[in-house]
């Protein structure tokens, strides 16, 4: 599945006030140090946006066209197979990738994987309840037959974060001019329809297990009275 769709939509006045908004809401998005690894996976092009590469060293941008900014260290490959160890990364954005990736899940899975405990994870989608999204779906099906999408639903993001262990601790919506955030899943469902796209961000948990022993039993002792009396008290008691 291509992202033709996603660049041309960029290219229509809602489009370039779509492109703002997740500009302005990455660069806040991204809170991790400059020190720490962050992972981008879907190239877009105009990521000196919102990120600064000469600061963030460690930013790499991995698309399977080799797409993205040349300010980034970037690397070629598929998105549903991460060349990259596990629990490596600290934070992974992905913009706009999951809707045109037939392997979804299998990427949120490595995803799962490369990213360490405690890790962030930023999905960008479109709301597939948009008209305005729909409406430029069918006009570029009519231009391109080839062209192919899935968008997904926040529900369904939602759930697969939950199967992942991810704890959602903000979801937001991209309106026309404006942004809206609440805080986490309880709330997460609560946003309008007419929204172009939105966003959810988690934390990768990791629960231990804590093994219960089971406590030894001890056999009762009684202790009598009169054996707390010492021997010279009970000599000196006869006496």
């Amino acid at each position: 599945m291509k992202r033709n769709f996603l660049f041309a939509f960029y290219e229509t006045p809602r489009g370039k006030l779509l492109r703002q908004l997740e500009e302005d809401y990455l660069q806040r998005a991204i809170t991790v140090s400059c020190k720490q690894t962050v992972l981008q996976v879907g190239g877009l092009g105009w990521e000196n946006q919102f990120i600064d590469c000469t600061l963030y060293k460690n930013y790499t941008i991995l698309d399977a066209k080799n797409l993205g900014s040349d300010e980034a260290r970037k690397i070629q490959a598929k998105s549903y197979s991460l060349p990259l160890q596990s629990s490596s990364i600290d934070m992974i954005i992905l913009p706009h990738l999951l809707e045109f990736d037939a392997n979804r899940f299998q990427t949120m899975r490595e995803v799962e994987r490369v990213l360490k405990p405690e890790g962030l994870l930023v999905v960008l989608n479109f709301n597939p309840w948009s008209l305005w999204v729909r409406y430029q779906y069918v006009w570029d099906k009519k231009m391109a037959d080839n062209w192919r999408g899935h968008f997904i639903s926040r529900s369904r993001i939602l759930d697969w974060l939950k199967l992942l262990n991810f704890e959602v601790t903000l979801s937001s919506d991209f309106n026309l001019n404006s942004i809206k955030s609440t805080n986490g899943r309880a709330n997460a469902n609560r946003h309008a329809f007419s929204a172009t796209a939105y966003a959810v961000k988690a934390i990768k948990r990791r629960y231990h297990l804590i093994p219960l022993t089971p406590a030894e039993r001890t056999k009762p002792q009684l202790v009598f009275a009169n054996s707390m009396t010492s021997p010279s008290t009970e000599s000196n008691q006869h006496d």
